[in-house]
């Protein structure tokens, strides 16, 4: 799979240059392939990019700003929900991607897989859970008592 991020190479605004170097960087930093897809000098770039951001992804103007992020021909999001998954940890999941081991986002994935199997048990020292209901424990208590004498009664003998 590859990450398809479409830019524009001689944008006049120093906001969407930023955030492009922003999504290029971060790629860069994490050993994710990409493809820079430039849409101020392809035209074929700038209509496929158009014509696939979602509609409720595209601003008032309807044409969506650089960059634009796509795994293959799944759309990603746009530099913001880029920005909100990368402040959660969420670039991989953002991507469409499967986090590398180790990785904090899989991590959390493990993490959050184990609470839904219910197979984390955290320790309690207050709590103990093997304890016999009082019933029970009173039963037991009685019937030691009950040897306790019998044996008093046979030593006497």
């Amino acid at each position: 799979m590859v990450i398809k991020v479409f830019l524009a190479s001689s944008s006049g605004s120093t906001a969407i240059k930023k955030k492009q170097q922003d999504v290029v960087g971060f790629l860069e930093a994490l050993k994710i392939d990409y493809a820079q897809l430039d849409i101020a000098s392809n035209e074929d770039n700038r209509a496929w990019m158009r014509e696939n951001v979602p509609g409720e992804k595209k601003p008032t103007n309807g044409i969506p700003l650089p960059p634009q992020i796509f795994n293959e021909e799944m759309y990603c999001g746009d530099y913001d929900t880029f920005f909100d998954a990368k402040e959660d940890n969420t670039v991989y999941e953002f991507l469409g991607l499967t986090p590398p081991p180790g990785s904090k986002e899989a991590q959390q994935a493990e993490n959050s897989q184990k609470l839904q199997n219910g197979s984390v048990t955290e320790e309690h020292p207050d709590d103990d859970t093997t304890r016999k209901p009082a019933e029970e424990e009173e039963q037991e208590e009685a019937e030691g008592d009950k040897e306790e004498e019998e044996l008093r009664e046979l030593e006497e003998d």
